[in-house]
């Protein structure tokens, strides 16, 4: 099996039932989506397929069709995604569990709606949970990811 994750091309001899986030975690070592729940509830393995937001313990490998992008390249170190400087800026994580499914989903949220209202923001982050409870600087700091989205 053949799959792209962050513009790596990789051939895979796993189970076509296997879940994307164990093929991730456990096979190309790429830890940023994490196991939170195991049942598409707290939003911690969130990655992009093909742009679109997909909960990866809940995508069988054999199902995925498109590109693979994880938190790793979603932005670089010299060159953060709008969103993972608006994180920095705004002192979103405390934890940091789950904050990569916190911006993966809030990236795909901006790709599809780059002016969101506050009840847009709470919906779409709606399956993503915090324990810590930071979840009105994630408010703040999507709006502050719009707008530099907007500026530029």
């Amino acid at each position: 099996m053949k799959i792209t994750v962050n513009g790596n091309r990789h051939e895979l001899d796993v189970s076509p039932d296997m879940p994307l986030l164990w093929v991730l975690r456990d096979e190309l070592n790429v830890t940023g989506p994490k196991y939170g729940c195991g049942v598409a509830q707290c939003g911690a393995c969130m990655v992009h397929v093909d742009g679109e937001a997909v909960l990866s313990c809940q995508m069988p490998v054999g199902d995925l069709e498109g590109e693979v992008i994880t938190i790793e390249g979603l932005g670089t170190p010299e060159a953060l995604h709008v969103v993972q400087q608006a994180w920095v800026e705004q002192q979103v994580a405390q934890c940091g569990y789950c904050q990569s499914g916190q911006i993966m989903q809030a990236a795909a949220l901006l790709q599809e709606n780059p002016d969101p209202s506050d009840a847009e923001i709470d919906e779409a982050m709606s399956g993503n949970l915090c324990r810590c409870g930071t979840y009105p600087r994630i408010r703040t700091a999507v709006k502050t990811a719009s707008a530099s989205m907007r500026r530029a």
